[in-house]
């Protein structure tokens, strides 16, 4: 997942967008964490969101893209109604092809070790967004391109490769979607070719939704598209404890941005309960990224600690601390 060519050179430029409700709390709790390990971080702070959009009109300000664009990484945190117009928006700007979102068990829980990486298509299917109104009531077009596909499959098998995975799952809708999805599967079965010793196979995304339940220890990479890896990826969140326990990765040529799953949580923001799991694995995924792997699984380490020792967790995971509280704790061990 390491930036093309990057070298871990110990000072980086980060674009730090909080966003709405919890957003802000979390990413306070990842930024004191991150300032706890001996690198060099220069945050530039960014406005995005509901907020930005009643302060400035828009959600998405041009400064904010350009921040993200020259920064060395963008760290994020949650948009509320405005999601569509800010991060989906913002994953296209940076041309990150690819959202990664890991499902692993940080606690004991009744499947035993879940470990398994979803590899979403970040830039076409439906999420493009190119919908009209009709007479009858409204059409969303689907796209979905050899080119994507290829691409999409090729690093969802070089992921398994360098990480050790022996198995790679495509997940599609080709019984009914013939030409779309359709090219999504002949798009995976012609790259599993270059990869003979990683098993490849597929399943329907009705039928992986089933299977995720009844048997989450089968899977190690499933590579899918845009929507399809949305809603799986928080079926896999309600395995291991919830959307508070989900990281993300968008990754690009460039550029990457890196994410908490959940969204802005309006219900308890600026209560300061908010699990910051998500969001601190999702820094650690960020330092993988930077070429700072040492970092990211030392800080992942005492986070896995923390949350079963129990005792500074969140309410969510069990105690009575509050996210910054938590965050601060993990921070001490380091």
């Amino acid at each position: 997942m390491n930036k093309k060519n990057k070298k871990a050179k110990r000072m980086y430029n980060i674009a730090v967008i909080p966003g709405d409700g919890i957003g802000q709390e979390v990413v306070k709790a990842a930024v004191t964490i991150l300032d706890k390990l001996p690198i060099d971080f220069n945050y530039t702070y960014a406005k995005a969101g509901d907020e930005c959009k009643e302060e400035t009109g828009v959600p998405l300000p041009d400064e904010t893209i350009e921040l993200a664009k020259n920064s060395d990484a963008v760290l994020f945190g949650a948009a509320g109604e405005t999601a569509a117009d800010v991060i989906v928006r913002l994953r296209r700007e940076l041309n990150t092809f690819v959202n990664l979102r890991p499902v692993k068990s940080l606690q004991p829980d009744k499947y035993g070790n879940i470990d398994f990486m979803i590899v979403r298509e970040n830039t076409e299917d439906l999420y493009i967004g190119d919908e009209e109104e009709t007479p009858e009531g409204a059409i969303a077009r689907k796209k979905i391109t050899k080119f994507a596909s290829e691409r999409i499959a090729k690093y969802a098998f070089k992921y398994a490769e360098d990480t050790g995975r022996k198995k790679v799952t495509a997940v599609h809708k080709a019984n009914v979607l013939k030409l779309s999805d359709g090219l999504f599967k002949k798009s995976f079965y012609k790259i599993a070719e270059q990869y003979p010793d990683i098993e490849s196979n597929d399943f329907y995304v009705d039928a992986t939704a089933m299977y995720l339940i009844t048997n989450p220890l089968d899977f190690e990479v499933i590579v899918t598209t845009n929507l399809y890896g949305d809603i799986l990826s928080d079926e896999g969140a309600g395995l291991v404890g919830g959307l508070g326990m989900i990281p993300s990765a968008n990754i690009g040529d460039d550029n990457g941005l890196f994410e908490p799953v959940h969204g802005s949580a309006p219900d308890i923001a600026g209560q300061g309960i908010a699990n910051p799991a998500a969001t601190i694995l999702s820094a650690c995924m960020m330092l993988d990224y930077l070429g700072e792997s040492q970092y990211a699984r030392k800080v992942e380490e005492i986070l896995i600690d923390v949350i079963q020792e129990g005792s500074h967790v969140t309410p969510d995971l069990g105690g009575d601390s509050s996210t910054q509280e938590m965050a601060e704790y993990i921070a001490s061990k380091l």
